[in-house]
């Protein structure tokens, strides 16, 4: 029998037209506003979810991919997900909200006292999802860089973001009523941080985080990257890991290691959580399940530019015109393009020039069965019955010690309940998903178990 694991929801298409293209638009919720993701927020909240994270890209892309990105409000538009945060806040009382935040869009002063102001109104539930997009570095007037030299760039911010949340020493903040002293100056440190990509004065005019009465700690880190560099700076800084990998069992375990000797190797003896997206199709019956994947099985040429475009989209470069039978020419592929998007597409071809474009797609657009009690690399698959996907979600527990999953979807009701409204019951029977929350904030509702 497996023990707990963390669970949490991620908002893939960002603060963005949640339901557009789908049947459900016509719940007419409005999605520039807050009611949509309050409701969704409280209903994950009550499903014993421990977080959110909302995903975020700052830029429509480049001249050639504009279009892509807003003809299906696929990629864009997006409004900003550190205004969304505080809405979610005020809707809940325990979940953690995790925006993705990107270093060029802020000075590590500016960051560390808008995200201590948030950290602080929210009781500790702030976290920060960090990424290093470099594709939008002209919308900064920065010049682009290339991937692990943005990863540097990052570890430099948030480390100076830290060294400013840490600037009041300890008894610094008094209160004293009685003598009505509110902090002592002499225990602030007016830090001067003069770095590579940036210079900033402290002490930081934010409050310290308490600890003493609830083990706030600082916001909690989340990280997506996946290549040697991402996993390095997982490795350094972060808290949660933010795992796409195929759904196996020795995938799961082989990417669990990849992480936990990252850490090592950085000197860091316990590794951060690693949290696997999964994106389940829930079916009423087995017989069902059987219909969906055997209609997946292949996929129309329609479908398969379908696809591209969701990809076109993700490595800000145009594949819904190549011809489908010629393999991609991996100089399209720019500097700023993510190492791990790239992988992910390749998912185990030897090179892009080994296959063609429609080999790559076609299985993204392929479902797999779940197959209970199998572990082998054919034992991961999307779609099920609640008891299957429950019995799945076990054995990835019991064979890997893996911590937990993050469904991902639009942030939107009729998503929610279609993923959770069997699922949940399931698991709280199991004892895999939470039934209460203790106190503390985000950072124990991660270290509860």
């Amino acid at each position: 029998m497996t023990g707990l694991q963390h669970f949490g929801w991620f908002l893939s298409r960002g603060f963005g037209p949640h339901g557009w293209g789908q049947p459900y638009l016509d719940w007419n919720y409005i999605w520039q506003e807050p009611e949509l993701y309050q409701q969704s927020a409280r209903e994950l909240e009550q499903a014993g979810l421990d977080l959110v994270i909302i995903e975020d890209a700052l830029s429509l892309g480049t001249e050639s991919t504009l279009d892509l990105r807003v003809r299906g409000a696929y990629g864009g538009p997006k409004h900003d997900p550190l205004s969304l945060t505080p809405y979610l806040f005020q809707a809940t009382r325990h979940l953690g909200v995790v925006p993705t935040v990107n270093p060029l869009q802020f000075a590590p002063y500016q960051a560390a006292r808008q995200f201590a102001s948030l950290h602080h109104l929210s009781r500790g539930r702030l976290g920060l999802n960090v990424v290093t997009d470099v594709g939008s570095s002209r919308h900064f007037g920065l010049d682009p860089v290339p991937h692990d030299f943005a990863y540097d760039r990052a570890e430099e911010w948030l480390g100076g973001i830290r060294e400013l949340w840490h600037s009041w020493g300890e008894g610094a903040l008094l209160e004293d009523r009685q003598s009505k002293i509110f902090a002592d100056g002499s225990r602030l440190d007016a830090l001067r941080h003069r770095g590579e990509h940036w210079a900033f004065d402290g002490p930081l005019n934010a409050l310290p985080f308490d600890t003493s009465a609830g083990q706030l700690g600082d916001p909690v880190v989340v990280s997506p990257g996946s290549s040697p560099r991402g996993l390095a700076f997982t490795g350094r800084n972060s808290d949660v890991q933010l795992a796409l990998s195929p759904l196996d069992v020795p995938s799961v375990r082989a990417y669990r290691a990849r992480v936990a000797s990252a850490a090592q190797a950085v000197g860091q003896a316990d590794p951060p959580l690693v949290l696997f997206v999964f994106k389940p199709i829930v079916t009423s019956s087995a017989d069902e399940a059987d219909r969906i994947v055997a209609a997946s099985a292949s996929p129309s040429e329609a479908k398969l530019r379908e696809v591209a475009l969701g990809w076109s989209s993700d490595l800000d470069t145009d594949l819904t015109e190549l011809d489908l039978d010629t393999p991609v020419d991996p100089a399209i592929f720019g500097d700023h393009v993510s190492r791990g998007t790239l992988n992910a597409l390749l998912d185990g071809a030897e090179s892009f020039t080994s296959v063609t474009l429609r080999e790559l797609l076609a299985p993204k657009a392929r479902l797999k069965r779940i197959r209970p009690g199998e572990t082998g690399p054919d034992g991961g698959g999307q779609v099920g019955t609640a008891e299957e996907i429950a019995d799945f979600i076990e054995l990835l527990g019991e064979e890997t010690g893996n911590d937990g999953l993050i469904f991902a979807g639009d942030l939107h009701p009729v998503t929610v309940h279609r993923t959770l409204d069997e699922l949940v019951p399931e698991l709280r029977r199991r004892g895999v998903l939470r039934r209460e929350f203790g106190g503390g904030g985000l950072r124990a509702n991660l270290t509860d178990f």
